[in-house]
């Protein structure tokens, strides 16, 4: 008795569980599974530990030698030499590596908020469709039942010899193909699941929970086209470009002056023992100084040239960026606005169309006629209300892109 009320408590909680998910939990899900997502942000993670490696100096060099052959001094026979040297660059080198990784380290977060933004839109465009299609089985699945009843009504008008036995074979037909559309709509709607999960990065099994009906939300575009450009991360990106571009050249000029190297050099000396002297088998500790001295100069100009050409391609992609960005605002602007007006053109025709179609259902219930055209008008409704389902899925969708362009949170 325990164990089935657990297991009925295990299946209460599910149930509710998914009831409970929405498109934002599903957003959240995409967030936490995607794993080119989480690829993106293993990158960036990767590149904040580059600062460190870059921001030191470089390891230091041991050198042991022995004398074969020791050289004999005024003080001993020299037996072995110890030495360990320092690589120091010039001035400011250091930091500026650091800043350049800093800023390289920005480029990899400005990726992941890209790869983050599309998987989001792709997140919300896959459920809009799946929503669609739900609609339209749902559509599909009363135009059946009101066949089912046209059908009826016509086969007793025949048995009573008030209508024509092909008016109910005409409905028949009718149910046949929507019976198939039906069937269509299932299998491409289990297809696009499967599309949807795996963007989750979850069981492509698993039941995906869609809204009941579709709406559309009034929302303010005002605002939208100003952050266009300030808050995209690919432009972001190509301003951060710039400047490590920039600070490269620097770098160049810095790796063009000379560089020093500091170090000790220690001689042990052996004892001589064929007389007595003072610092007789002394060791020797000699510090010294090296200066590299940059005289090959192509090498550096060309980096600092390729540096400069490397800034202005990335000014001119950005340039060529913002111009795709602006027009696909515009045109996703536009298919909104215009999925709108076709909304209220659906909503219209479908008002009249149902009115004519009541009309004629009285009529052929009292004359028995004109039955083909009552099923002229029950699919010209449909149409329109197929129609409609689309008009406002593209509408969302459309609200989805324009959040993706202008990288709106979630």
């Amino acid at each position: 008795m325990k164990n089935l009320t657990a297991i009925i408590l295990f299946l209460f909680c599910n149930i509710l569980t998914l009831q409970s998910q929405t498109l934002k939990d599903y957003l959240v899900i995409a967030g936490n599974n995607n794993p080119g997502l989480k690829a993106k942000q293993k990158e960036y993670e990767a590149a904040l530990q580059k600062i460190e490696v870059v921001n030191t100096l470089p390891d230091p060099n041991f050198t042991f030698g022995y004398f074969i052959s020791p050289v004999e001094t005024r003080v001993g026979p020299q037996l072995a030499k110890f030495s360990i040297h320092q690589m120091l660059p010039w001035f400011g080198t250091l930091k500026l590596k650091e800043e350049i990784a800093g800023f390289e380290s920005d480029t990899k977060y400005f990726e992941y908020q890209e790869y983050r933004n599309k998987l989001y839109y792709q997140v919300i465009a896959t459920y809009y469709s799946l929503a669609e299609l739900s609609q339209m089985q749902k559509t599909e699945s009363a135009n059946i039942s009101l066949l089912e009843t046209y059908k009826d009504i016509a086969l007793k008008k025949y048995e009573n010899q008030s209508g024509l036995a092909m008016d109910y074979l005409r409905a028949d037909i009718m149910i046949n193909d929507a019976t198939t559309n039906l069937k269509i709509l299932a299998e491409k709607q289990r297809a696009v699941e499967v599309g949807f999960n795996n963007l989750l990065n979850r069981d492509i099994n698993e039941k995906v929970i869609l809204p009941d009906s579709l709406t559309i939300d009034i929302i303010s575009t005002d605002y939208r086209k100003d952050s266009l450009l300030q808050n995209n991360p690919v432009v972001n990106q190509f301003g951060i470009k710039t400047k490590i571009s920039e600070y490269n050249r620097e770098l160049v000029a810095k790796q063009g002056l000379p560089g020093f190297q500091l170090g000790i050099d220690y001689i042990v000396v052996g004892k001589r023992t064929d007389l007595t002297m003072s610092d007789n088998g002394k060791d020797v500790l000699m510090p010294t100084v090296s200066v590299s001295i940059p005289l090959f100069r192509k090498k550096y100009k060309a980096a600092e040239t390729e540096a400069q050409l490397k800034q202005e391609s990335y000014q001119l992609q950005a340039k060529d960026y913002e111009n795709t960005l602006l027009s696909n605002y515009e045109s996703a602007m536009f298919e909104l606005n215009q999925q709108r007006e076709f909304i209220l053109l659906y909503d219209k025709q479908i008002e009249e169309s149902s009115e004519i179609l009541t009309s004629l259902m009285s009529a052929y219930r009292n004359t028995g006629k004109d039955f083909e055209e009552v099923l002229r008008m029950q699919q010209q409704v449909l149409k329109y209300q197929k129609l409609k389902i689309t008009a406002v899925s593209q509408y969302d969708t459309s609200v989805a892109k324009l959040n993706y362009l202008t990288a709106k949170q979630y």
